[in-house]
C-alpha cells in the first residue's frame, strides 16, 4: 500500500479531509509505538511506506537499555492521540479507528496479529471487521 491510498482509506473511514487523516496517522502510529515493543514496532514500520513508517520508529534510549513498551488501555491510547498537536478531540476515536484499520491492510496478517497481540483485548473493538476479503474477523 503506497502512501497516499494508506491517508485516503483513513480519511475515507474516519470521515476527515486527507490533511486530517495524515496527522490522526502520525498520531496513531507514535502512539502505537509507544504502546508495543520497540521490535514489533519496528516490523511493522519495515512494511509500511516511505512517510508512514517513521512513525513507528523510535530513536534508542540514551541510556543504553531497551525501550520497553507503555501499559495502558483504549481509552487512554485515545486520550494520548487527542492530546497531540493539531487533532481535533472530536475525531480522534474515529481516527484511532480508521487508523488500526488501514494499517492491519497494509501489512502482513502475521505481524498485525503479532501486534494486536501486545494490546489489550478491547483494541479489538475498534479495528473494523473484514468483510468478503476472506481475511481475519477480530473477535469471532
Amino acid at each position: 500500500m503506497e502512501y497516499e491510498d494508506f491517508i485516503n482509506a483513513v480519511a475515507t473511514r474516519a470521515k476527515v479531509s486527507t490533511d486530517q487523516a495524515a496527522t490522526l496517522t502520525r498520531a496513531t502510529l507514535e502512539t502505537l509505538a509507544d504502546r508495543i515493543s520497540a521490535g514489533q514496532a519496528e516490523d511493522l514500520a519495515y512494511q509500511l511506506p516511505e512517510g508512514l513508517d517513521d512513525h513507528l520508529r523510535k530513536p534508542p534510549p540514551l541510556s543504553g537499555r531497551g525501550e520497553h513498551a507503555k501499559s495502558f488501555g483504549l481509552g487512554e491510547f485515545v486520550r494520548r492521540v487527542a492530546d497531540r498537536p493539531a487533532i481535533d478531540r472530536a475525531i480522534a476515536g474515529a481516527g484511532v479507528s480508521a487508523v488500526l484499520t488501514t494499517l492491519r491492510e497494509a501489512v502482513s496478517r502475521d505481524e498485525f496479529e503479532n501486534a494486536v497481540a501486545q494490546l489489550p483485548k478491547e483494541f479489538r473493538q475498534v479495528i473494523e471487521p473484514v468483510g468478503a476479503g476472506g481475511r481475519h474477523v477480530y473477535g469471532s
